[in-house]
């Protein structure tokens, strides 16, 4: 009896898929040696269980795919249609398990590994030049993004680690903080607080702000220190990146909540928040109970052994 198929059925793997697949490799090997007896040697099976394997296959498919010569097989018409899409099928299983293997390779194995913008100028770049003096061979894929964005691609398997801020707390989630950067004000060099070195951010509750969208960590961390502070940020212009923010705060668009400037901007004069406590926590993340290749447990490893010393490079 042919599979059942449910022409309103919109899932991925078919009847015909799951009916069809461990068979492809039987039919392949006959079709290849012509020959029954030859083909079950190969396979390691028994020439009975191999005959009826291909007899139930045309069965299922309502088509001779071999024409019958005493013991020898040749293919039909329908059975060089049928053989060319299946070793193309094979070909893809066989290149999907090399791929995988060689991506859990300790050795040459990949690391799939998201980190905010504002560390990618030089955090990310020191902490792979000093993992690979011990992993020169190990392979990234590289993603930068915005903190929500990053968990989001972690939860679909895009990403096995991300360095991110806040440090998120999810059951579905594994987080451990590493490291902190103090956040300053930033404001123009003509500001009337620019000759300060100090500042509560109460003081600047009147100012417009520039500032990242919201879903970034930043923008949570500007909404959270303004409202203990007593005053909700008026925000006169939203950006997906922080140096961007700076050159705005330059331009005399604003003032801005930001981490430390790789370089130092001119334009610019950055002063430091003491009341409240103004910093960002960063944190490595990764998905609970999501099995670790050997590169991506070495990188790991790695990462958590450098807390308190992740942003000194």
């Amino acid at each position: 009896m042919s599979p059942r198929r449910n022409v309103n059925d919109s899932s991925v793997t078919s009847d015909w898929a799951a009916s069809l697949t461990p068979r492809l490799a039987q039919f392949a090997a006959v079709a290849r040696h012509e020959h029954v007896t030859r083909a079950a040697l190969e396979l390691g099976v028994p020439q009975s269980t191999l005959s009826r394997a291909v007899t139930r296959l045309e069965a299922d498919l309502g088509v001779a795919l071999f024409a019958r010569h005493g013991r020898a097989l040749s293919l039909t018409p329908a059975g060089r249609t049928f053989l060319a899409s299946a070793e193309r099928a094979l070909a893809a299983v066989e290149q999907a398990a090399e791929s995988v293997r060689s991506d859990a390779d300790p050795a040459t194995g990949k690391v799939a590994f998201g980190f905010l913008h504002t560390l990618g100028w030089e955090t990310v770049p020191s902490l792979l030049r000093a993992f690979r003096a011990d992993h020169p061979r190990v392979r990234f894929s590289l993603v930068q993004n915005y903190g929500e964005a990053m968990l989001d691609r972690l939860r679909a398997g895009d990403l096995d680690l991300c360095l991110t801020s806040p440090v998120p707390d999810a059951p579905d989630l594994v987080a451990r903080r590493l490291d902190e950067q103090r956040l300053s004000l930033v404001v123009p060099d003509d500001h009337r607080l620019a000759s300060r070195k100090r500042i509560r951010l109460a003081e600047a509750a009147d100012e417009s702000f520039v500032t990242l969208e919201r879903g970034y960590g930043m923008r949570r961390i500007l909404d959270t220190l303004c409202a203990e502070a007593g005053f909700t940020p008026r925000i006169a212009f939203e950006g997906e990146e922080a140096e961007t923010a700076r050159g705005l705060v330059a331009a005399g668009l604003g003032v801005a909540l930001l981490p430390p400037p790789v370089i130092t901007r001119p334009g610019v004069r950055e002063l430091t928040v003491t009341a409240p406590r103004a910093v960002r926590e960063i944190g490595l993340a990764w998905l609970a109970g999501h099995p670790d290749t050997p590169p991506v447990a070495a990188f790991k490893k790695f990462l958590l052994a450098r807390r308190g010393q992740l942003l000194s490079g």
